[in-house]
């Protein structure tokens, strides 16, 4: 077979790419080219008749197979974008997503831009969350936890190529990483929130990613209900537990972090004006 030009790829590959609720095939061929070039996408459009080589259209076809076959974007070409910065990702760690960053837009209204307080991320996986926050408040020291050594891993490797010197990644599960004498201003975390019966789980790019990382048992708040145990009393006076959830756990969220005896608890949504996180302080206190 003569090898494609640019249009005929991006025309074919949207025609293989899988097609379903939230995916779209043109942008999935796109970026599959952009990747398989490394160019821009303005670069594909400026010469859409210039030819792949037998090389490159063997390579874009393999590339399109994985995508058919169900593998996240995100997987294939190894790296997904957040808050503007660059995260290599892996079948380890789960997707960061474009509604998280409304976590990390409310965290820095709670932590002032001099801050110099410990922050914490429970479950950081690539640490999109904490590089982010680290990043925007550079005299914070920021502890990215979680317990799979190959999560753990890709999060160094992020805060090393994006130079999150402040950023701290410790193996462990939910708060038994801490130290004696740690005191956290926010403890922030995207735990595993899907009902573990719940369908979407078995449905496009979330049949990829790491099921310890999507569902927490039957209601999908067995981890929250977890986090909501062990951590205020790590919590400095002012300090705030801030989780993401799903958008019909905001009331369920509420009433845990109230039960673990803290206060004003807040929801608050993301772009499609859903319910996406809450967040509660230890006690009423203005830093």
């Amino acid at each position: 077979m003569k090898p494609f030009s640019y249009a005929e790829a991006l025309q074919w590959a949207s025609e293989h790419c899988p097609q379903h609720e939230g995916n779209n095939p043109r942008m999935d061929a796109e970026i599959l080219l952009s990747h398989l070039l490394d160019k821009p996408r303005s670069h594909i459009y400026a010469w859409p008749d210039r030819q792949l080589t037998t090389i490159q259209h063997q390579q874009y076809v393999g590339l399109v197979e994985k995508r058919r076959a169900g593998m996240p974007i995100a997987y294939i070409t190894g790296t997904r974008e957040f808050w503007s910065l660059t995260f290599k990702v892996n079948p380890s760690v789960l997707i960061p997503r474009p509604d998280t960053e409304v976590l990390v837009e409310q965290a820095l209204k709670l932590i002032p831009a001099d801050s110099n307080g410990l922050i914490a991320d429970l479950g950081a996986g690539s640490g999109a969350i904490a590089a982010a926050i680290g990043l925007e408040r550079p005299k914070t020291k920021v502890i990215a936890v979680d317990n799979s050594a190959a999560a753990l891993a890709t999060a160094r490797e992020n805060f090393l190529d994006l130079g999150a010197a402040n950023v701290e990644a410790r193996p462990g599960s939910w708060c038994d990483t801490f130290k004696p004498g740690e005191q956290f201003r926010l403890i922030v975390s995207n735990p595993p929130y899907i009902p573990a019966s719940d369908p979407h789980l078995q449905q496009s790019d979330l049949r990829s990613e790491p099921p310890t990382a999507l569902a927490a048992g039957a209601d999908g708040l067995d981890a929250i209900r977890e986090i909501c145990l062990c951590a205020p009393k790590w919590l400095c006076t002012g300090g705030y537990l801030m989780f993401e959830h799903g958008l019909d756990q905001g009331e369920a969220v509420r009433e845990l972090l109230l039960q673990a005896g803290l206060k004003k608890p807040e929801t608050k949504k993301d772009l499609e004006n859903r319910d996406r996180l809450t967040f509660a302080q230890n006690s009423i206190f203005s830093y």
